[in-house]
């Protein structure tokens, strides 16, 4: 079976729309769009969802829109309209020219609520938001009919336009479709399509006093844009009714289609935009791109790349349903993607000071070290060595338990790329008892690449030089939430679900001196701690601040 017969038989939507496209419904070319209103910043979720939307346009030779769904001027925002652009770029999902606005079809919107009206299918509403609500029924019981719905076409004409002149209070009428309101889908009870709004908006300013609901503006903005397949995460399945009525009384030719597909989460983070916001607005994450969030701009402060994103979408196939999928996926992708870029470097981060007390005073010696074990055309280095080198505090036991492999008080280990070192002496702090230094020795036969083939040492550790090392400030993250169901309240008290070793700050911690000049998101990987990233947001002239994205160790390789 090739790849791509593969693909389309493990692709349920691919499937669909396949047999559906043998009907040849459309002689327009496949075009579909990502609709995110501004109000907020793309998470994973979003990255799910443009995927989906941009592989079906590029496999039928179609075109993919970015278009803003910015018909509520309350909450949104230029710049999250930049931040979108932005991240949709950065991701590989350029859409080019076709980057549209809903707000930019506010006239044909209000054209077509007027045609409802003159065709009997809408009728403006006086009920309060509270009584429109109560009027609509439930799950069990049929709504009511408003005692405003029988209206006269000429009567809502005329009150529709002065709700477009800005005649009424806000939230005192509203133009509501005529469906059925014993309807079993309670979006089909004549739903609300135009609300009075005063304020101004990012982008049109003034001009309009009503804005359209999404459920009503989205499949005209479809049509207007020729888009032949409105793909929507599966909470929208139930809308599917109202987003077909409007385009059969609209009598929209050759009409747009929508289809659902699954919602992703990810274990250990949070992905609804109202727990994002309530997390940022209190104070409890470092801002929209805080490293542990799920947003495109905090995994890409964090250290994420384009590929490993897109990679891990494509890992994860087309879903049906709202799937919550393990973050260590997500890590495994990003391991995958960094082991043949990344430059390895030593870095020390908890700093235990040794003197070689046989190695000439003053004297470096230029050792030449691999940059990627994995990758040989990323070539070698040279890395300066010293009389007094740092090595890992837990790199050290005095009395070791059996299986230590690594340093102790009278034995030998490897440093790495350099020589043997055996521990002859152990300097504490008189007042705590906590060791402050290691004396030891060095075989100066037993220098790395010599071809030594001697006595053997199980260990071998990294180190960096004391009198060439590099200051940097590292931050250690984890997952963000202790248990991944949060609770379902309005408001959560975050104290109690936040991991509290989600972000560890190391302040002294030492390197090599190949990161002293890095570009800003640069990735590295640490020996034995990890992959990192150059932190953008922190890292200043004066100080150097890195983001550990993953550590080595991959747990979804041996599921």
């Amino acid at each position: 079976m090739s790849t791509e017969q593969k693909y389309h038989d493990e692709n349920f939507l691919l499937r669909l729309i396949s047999e559906e496209l043998d009907s040849r419904p459309f002689e327009r070319d496949m075009c579909t769009r990502f609709p995110p209103e501004p109000n907020g910043y793309l998470h994973i979720g979003s990255a799910y969802a443009i995927h989906t939307n941009y592989i079906l346009a590029q496999r039928y030779n179609g075109t993919f829109h970015l278009r803003f769904d910015d018909t509520n001027p309350l909450k949104e925002d230029i710049k999250y309209v930049n931040a979108i652009i932005e991240d949709i770029q950065w991701l590989g999902y350029d859409p080019g020219k076709h980057i549209y606005y809903g707000s930019d079809y506010s006239e044909e919107i209000y054209k077509a609520a007027v045609a409802l009206i003159q065709h009997g299918k809408a009728f403006v509403c006086d009920l309060s938001p509270e009584e429109v609500t109560e009027y609509r029924g439930t799950l069990t019981e049929p709504g009511r009919n408003s005692p405003y719905r029988n209206r006269s076409v000429e009567e809502n004409l005329e009150l529709f336009e002065d709700m477009k002149k800005g005649l009424y209070p806000a939230s005192s009428k509203v133009l509501r479709a005529k469906i059925d309101m014993s309807s079993p889908n309670i979006n089909l009870r004549d739903p609300v399509i135009y609300r009075i709004i005063y304020a101004e908006h990012y982008r049109t300013g003034k001009d309009w006093f009503i804005y359209p609901l999404y459920d009503f503006a989205h499949p005209i903005q479809d049509a207007i844009e020729g888009i032949t397949y409105s793909l929507c995460s599966i909470e929208f399945k139930d809308h599917r009714s109202l987003y077909e009525w409007v385009l059969k009384e609209l009598a929209i030719p050759e009409p747009p289609r929508q289809r659902e597909f699954g919602r992703l989460n990810l274990t250990g983070v949070v992905t609804s935009k109202r727990y994002l916001r309530q997390l940022v607005e209190g104070g409890d994450v470092d801002g929209w791109d805080d490293p542990r969030l799920p947003t495109i701009q905090g995994l890409r402060r964090r250290g994420f790349t384009p590929e490993s994103i897109r990679s891990f979408i494509e890992e994860i196939g087309s879903i049906r349903t709202q799937s919550t999928v393990d973050i260590s996926l997500l890590d495994h992708c990003l391991r995958q993607d960094l082991k043949g870029k990344a430059l390895s470097v030593m870095a020390v981060l908890h700093p235990l000071k040794v003197v070689i007390t046989n190695y000439p005073e003053n004297e470096v010696e230029l050792l030449t070290i691999e940059n990627n074990n994995e990758n040989e055309d990323l070539g070698k280095r040279e890395v300066p060595f010293s009389k007094t080198i740092y090595i890992e505090r837990d790199d050290f036991i005095e009395l070791p338990p059996k299986g230590f492999h690594r340093l102790s008080l009278n034995t030998e280990v490897r440093l790495k790329g350099a020589y043997f070192i055996r521990c002859n002496e152990v300097i504490k702090d008189p007042d705590t008892g906590e060791i402050t230094e290691l004396r030891c020795t060095y075989d100066s036969i037993t220098k790395s690449g010599t071809g030594f083939t001697g006595r053997k040492v199980k260990g071998t550790i990294h180190w960096v030089s004391a009198d060439h090392a590099i200051k940097a400030e590292v931050h250690l993250y984890e997952k963000l939430l202790l248990e991944q169901n949060i609770p379902k309240e309005n408001s959560v008290d975050w104290t109690d679900v936040i991991n509290p070793d989600s972000h560890v700050v190391i302040k002294d911690a030492l390197m090599e001196s190949l990161v002293e000049h890095p570009l800003l998101e640069q990735k590295f990987q640490f020996l034995r701690h990890g992959y990192f990233c150059v932190d953008k947001k922190f890292t200043t002239d004066d100080q150097l601040v890195f983001n550990r994205i993953v550590p080595l160790k991959d747990t979804w390789k041996k599921r």
